[in-house]
């Protein structure tokens, strides 16, 4: 039988995955980034005190980098908290997270233990087998020099091979480097030639130091270029008069996508409109695939999606929550069997979405209840306010007068982290609502929600986290010595 104390480990447990989704201690519209990262330090620092096993297992959900760093950290920093048994499913966890992070921020991570002076055997193995695990030692040495000098003093290890560790450590001894990026690098201080053959942020420092012009940089620099850099830098490369680079956008991953899309001016995206609304949905495509679901599946679909003044976020997460919106929009689309999208502006072409105006989420809410959907979803960051709390009226009558069979499946999706209240920002005690980071976890964010519907049993909950660890740490079998 549930008691109250695991009710509340259960509530706090949920909260504290809603913001490892959503908070990333960055400025957002409601709120500043020093009370970002406070809120966020709090929450960490409680749940791991109090809840050390799911506070692992949440590097097993689809939270974001960022707290995914600061778990390892915290983790690795309290390992003596631990019982014998939590330090081997930690290991693991932390291991194969590692794999999954951008390698600058493990290296900057690796950083921060650095100074923290947390160097136990356990952390030197994990991370040991981490830098092993690294494709291409030169390259990390070129690309990512300072910290893999850390790490490589941290762990106290020798560099994978000779050459690599004189270029670490004493460039200027040998005459010539075996591995040609190693001796890219070398040339590129007297050669402009070489500079095209290095990765593009070391190269554009290289550019400058040369005097060589942009647009001519660009050009050349091109088949070097990542899916990601020719994304972000396809738009000023144009500008810079160096179309060559061009982003394939049929390959981009869905939120990254529609962010891409929201940058560009309205007129561009309405000359382009069936190139970005093909690769739009062909992405949706493929996040349906990839979360084992099947197009059309999701039978009768409305969504309530939140294009408000505050859907712009901030200007270090510029239109963070319309790309969420607008990417949610196409994943439905490609899900629903059939599909209704209701805008809060009340506009109705999605690839011309922009931020403005109130957030009438009641207004929008009661229009898609008239859809008669079987499901209903919102992607919104709460602040519904025109009128204040319609929404949370309509929701609560609706579930307790209209439909209490529940005919009608409700979740609400939040990309903002409401620092504040240590959550994200609810609509009402009656609807679910879960953190989003991507468009493409929405599948599994929606089986998840329903733990939050106030009836939460903490032990469906805890097997639920339990099986999400098994499957996360299935591919690999890692042992930490």
């Amino acid at each position: 039988m549930e008691t109250y104390g695991d009710l509340v480990a259960a509530e706090d447990v949920l909260l504290f995955v809603n913001a490892a989704i959503t908070g990333t201690g960055q400025h957002e519209f409601h709120s500043g980034a020093a009370e970002q990262q406070l809120s966020l330090d709090f929450l960490h620092e409680y749940v791991r005190v109090n809840y050390r096993g799911p506070y692992a297992a949440a590097l097993a959900l689809d939270i974001n980098d960022h707290n995914a760093a600061l778990i390892v950290r915290r983790l690795l920093e309290t390992a003596r908290d631990a019982t014998e048994e939590q330090r081997r499913t930690e290991g693991r966890l932390i291991a194969r997270r590692l794999e999954l992070l951008p390698p600058q921020r493990v290296y900057r991570l690796i950083g921060e233990l650095r100074r923290a002076k947390v160097n136990n055997r356990r952390t030197r193995a994990i991370l040991r087998d981490w830098l092993a695990a690294r494709p291409d030692q030169a390259l990390d040495a070129v690309k990512y020099r300072a910290g893999l000098k850390r790490a490589l003093r941290h762990t106290h290890l020798r560099p994978a091979e000779a050459e690599t560790g004189d270029f670490l450590y004493a460039p200027r001894r040998r005459a010539k480097y075996r591995a040609p990026l190693l001796d890219a690098w070398r040339r590129a201080h007297h050669q402009q030639a070489a500079v095209f053959e290095l990765p593009y942020t070391v190269a554009e420092s290289f550019a400058q130091r040369h005097g060589i012009p942009r647009a001519d940089f660009l050009k050349r620099i091109a088949p070097r270029l990542t899916a990601l850099e020719r994304l972000r830098l396809q738009e000023s490369a144009r500008a810079a008069g160096a179309g060559a680079v061009a982003a394939d956008l049929a390959r981009m991953p869905l939120t990254r996508l529609a962010s891409y899309v929201l940058g560009l001016p309205p007129a561009d995206r309405a000359a382009r409109r069936a190139e970005l609304t093909g690769a739009l949905r062909g992405a949706a495509r493929r996040a349906v695939r990839a979360a084992g679901a099947e197009e059309g599946s999701w039978g009768r679909v409305t969504a309530v999606l939140d294009d408000s003044w505050s859907a712009y976020g901030s200007g270090v997460k510029r239109r963070r929550p319309l790309a969420a919106a607008l990417a949610c929009h196409f994943l439905l689309e490609a899900l629903a069997g059939e599909y209704t999208a209701l805008w809060t502006s009340g506009r109705t072409d999605a690839l011309l979405a922009r931020p403005s105006g109130p957030t009438p989420l009641g207004h929008r809410v009661l229009d898609a209840l008239d859809t008669a959907p079987q499901r209903l979803l919102i992607v919104s960051d709460g602040w519904d306010n025109a009128p204040p709390g319609l929404a949370a009226e309509v929701l609560r009558v609706w579930r307790t007068r209209l439909d209490p069979e529940r005919r009608t499946s409700v979740v609400h999706l939040n990309p903002v982290y409401d620092a504040e209240g240590f959550d994200v920002r609810r609509l009402a005690p009656t609807v679910p609502t879960a953190g989003l980071r991507d468009a493409e976890d929405l599948p599994a964010l929606v089986e998840f929600a329903r733990f939050a519907e106030g009836r939460t049993d903490l032990a469906e909950l805890t097997a639920h986290l339990a099986a999400r660890t098994a499957r996360f740490l299935a591919p690999v079998q890692v042992t930490v010595r």
